[in-house]
């Protein structure tokens, strides 16, 4: 295969293929085919003419350019009409399973430059980008230039301010098709669980930010002639919001998630309102003393119990990185087996969100207990499955297990203020302070305190704190108990 001028300095040759999308563009794909560039016809491996079952002869003018051109084309015609997104799907499919390293997508309808695709491929090339897209909003007037009608342009606009806003992405488009990517960033994404339809390409972006993928933009002409548009512009807009708003959701722990053993750790919730901010406003009224932290994940909860003057020693699971240095001692041990042997007794055990974890939890509180030293303490905090959020799950029959929160996958406990004292009380405790917080709603704000969506989530995060005041068992997220020995 050769290797394209603009691709010679990579240390092998890439596979470069691109994938073009088609319905109903027999009268435009022919043009959009020519003006590819030769130097990039020169390098590009492959070719692939996804026709998606066009009503028109769009598969007869792809079919009759391959028998005409030297080009390395490929033209599947679907037998039914697969979507805007699956016909990606399928072009993406047929990308990974032909083992290209860039496939770039380009749309039928001569709406986007072939001859600037090969600003898309570079920085992939140069491993500059996992994906690359090209952008009409870049250059300031152009879009409006290039013929974009302006409740188009409008649109584009808000939704992309919209996006970037509940994302914290800063894309100047997120409604362009012109795209490239690399292959093996594709192979990351979980594709089948996308959109069919025209919101495949914003689900595309939160599944390649959610991987921690690098995404690139260069700047694109802007061309709207005669093409027939089939998106439907309120159902579009409906629909990428939803996208966005579900992944703002997941990133708070409100989403699907499978049940199995949590290995990452935990985030610090550092907020005075947190369970976090509470556990630590009750150490550090005490004298310091041994402090041990019973699932102590990374331990940056427990570096902060330690700077409080305290001795601190963690057990989990998982030795994470760094938790040897922020703690005084460390034991890996698997808490569904119980509390392992932690030399002399603690003046404070905490548990925070710990007891939900393990499928015998009274015997696991009763190994804390154990542990004290005469009058010592345990902090608890645990998740309330009486919150509104769970019972509404619930109650419209649509229970299943979220990311993190009251439903985490992890859990495999469940506790109501009710449950969870009687619990306390077998195991031969009483309750000696208790108190409750809301839901983490303010981490919204978080990096945004001087943005509208900050203002919002901090009011939204203040109504919060006062309904779980007056309902505590329904508002409550979390329930949270200084506990001594009877």
């Amino acid at each position: 295969m050769l290797t394209p001028a603009h691709a010679r300095t990579s240390v092998a040759p890439k596979r470069v293929g691109v994938l073009v999308v088609a319905y109903n563009a027999a009268t435009t794909l022919a043009k959009v085919l020519d003006r590819l560039p030769q130097s990039f016809i020169d390098g590009v491996d492959h070719i692939l003419i996804g026709d998606d079952a066009s009503a028109d002869d769009t598969h007869a003018v792809a079919t009759a350019y391959q028998s005409g051109s030297t080009l390395p084309l490929t033209v599947v015609r679907h037998p039914e009409n697969l979507g805007y997104g699956g016909n990606q799907k399928a072009g993406y499919r047929w990308a990974i399973s032909h083992g290209l390293d860039v496939v770039v997508l380009l749309h039928g309808d001569g709406q986007y430059a072939p001859e600037v695709i090969e600003d898309l491929v570079d920085p992939l090339l140069a491993g500059h980008a996992d994906a690359v897209f090209g952008s009409r909003m870049m250059q300031r007037g152009a879009a409006r230039v290039g013929g974009m009608p302006a409740y188009k342009y409008v649109g584009n606009r808000i939704l992309s301010t919209m996006q970037n806003t509940l994302t914290g992405l800063d894309l100047t488009e997120w409604h362009s098709g012109y795209r490239a990517y690399r292959v093996d960033a594709l192979t990351d994404l979980d594709l089948d669980s996308y959109s069919d339809g025209f919101d495949f390409d914003t689900e595309i972006i939160l599944g390649l930010h959610a991987a921690g993928k690098r995404i690139v933009e260069v700047p694109i002409p802007t061309y709207y002639g005669d093409e027939i548009c089939y998106v439907n512009g309120l159902s579009y807009a409906r629909d990428v919001t939803m996208d966005v708003v579900r992944f703002r959701a997941a990133q708070m722990g409100f989403g699907s998630g499978s049940t199995g053993l949590d290995e990452t750790a935990y985030d610090l919730k550092p907020s005075p309102h947190s369970s976090h901010g509470r556990l630590l406003d009750w150490l550090g009224s005490r004298s310091p003393g041994r402090v041990l932290d019973v699932g102590c994940s990374d331990g940056q909860f427990g570096a902060l119990v330690r700077a409080q003057g305290h001795q601190v020693v963690g057990v989990d699971i998982v030795k994470h990185d760094g938790v040897a240095e922020r703690l005084d001692d460390f034991v890996e041990a698997d808490l569904e087996q119980g509390l392992p042997g932690t030399g002399d007794p603690y003046d404070v055990v905490v548990a925070a969100d710990v007891l939900e974890h393990v499928t015998d939890p009274a015997r696991l509180l009763g190994d804390m207990t154990a542990a004290l030293a005469p009058g010592g303490r345990i902090l608890v905090s645990v998740p309330n499955f009486g919150h509104w959020y769970p019972r509404g799950r619930v109650a419209i029959g649509r229970f299943d297990y979220d990311q993190r929160g009251p439903l985490d996958q992890g859990h495999v406990r469940f506790f109501t203020r009710r449950s969870f004292e009687r619990l306390v009380t077998s195991n031969g405790l009483r309750v000696v302070a208790r108190d409750t917080v809301g839901s983490p709603v303010d981490v919204l704000a978080r990096g945004r305190e001087d943005t509208t969506v900050g203002a919002v989530a901090n009011g939204v995060a203040a109504a919060d704190r006062a309904a779980t005041r007056l309902w505590p068992t329904l508002f409550g997220y979390q329930f949270l108990y200084v506990l001594e020995r009877v």
